[in-house]
């Protein structure tokens, strides 16, 4: 995931805004006690996150993926104010941790945290979403696409996260792993739909725009 030279990303981080104390405290826990955590968004894209939704200040957002609850609480720092966040993850092992940084902050009563596989839970969900995260499973990627895209207003905006994989999108194909193949067939599938339209952005792991007509 380095694009960047570590100084240029100091640099960018020294003149974005700083994470909250909250924020900062599940940044240490993560890295600390829960595997992968590079997984983490981190500040610079949680800073990114949290700017997305205060521009579009969505009464709905669905995010698939929550690890530990960085980026809902970054996403949610944009919500109206009886907004709504619907964080999917299948990892019933992180929900003590996530759901304990949750409360502690102000967003609690607006955040709902499901448990599942949200292939069969985004069906189920009957709202329309101003913004969609998502950080999941890169091989449903784009099954979480089609799921969503139906539920979502015009204007609306999906961030769709590590659509570079650290560089390995670049491979030939006779190279590329199950995953890597799944984002490319991902990436291209977007930039074709007439439903939408996307900018990819090097930020981090890659981060993807897609807005719909």
């Amino acid at each position: 995931m380095e694009f960047i030279s570590p100084e240029i990303l100091h640099y960018c981080e020294s003149h974005t805004n700083p994470e909250s104390e909250l924020l900062q405290q599940l940044n240490r826990d993560t890295y600390a006690k829960i595997l992968n955590p590079r997984m983490l968004s981190g500040h610079l894209q949680g800073r990114f996150l949290a700017m997305m939704s205060q521009m579009i200040q969505p009464k709905n957002i669905l995010e698939i993926g929550t690890y530990t609850g960085y980026s809902a609480l970054c996403l949610c720092e944009g919500l109206a104010e009886d907004g709504k966040l619907i964080t999917i993850d299948i990892n019933d092992e992180l929900e003590t941790f996530s759901s304990s940084f949750f409360k502690r902050s102000k967003y609690e009563k607006n955040i709902q945290a499901l448990v599942g596989d949200a292939l069969q839970i985004i069906p189920t969900l009957d709202l329309e979403f101003e913004l969609v995260f998502i950080d999941a499973d890169k091989p449903s990627y784009s099954k979480y696409f089609d799921l969503v895209i139906d539920k979502m207003r015009s204007g609306g905006i999906i961030i769709a996260d590590n659509v570079l994989w650290s560089g390995h999108i670049l491979k030939p194909e006779s190279e590329q792993d199950f995953d890597t193949k799944c984002l490319h067939q991902f990436n291209e599938k977007v930039k074709n739909d007439p439903r939408v339209t996307v900018t990819m952005l090097p930020v981090r792991d890659g981060v993807s725009l897609i807005r719909k007509f």
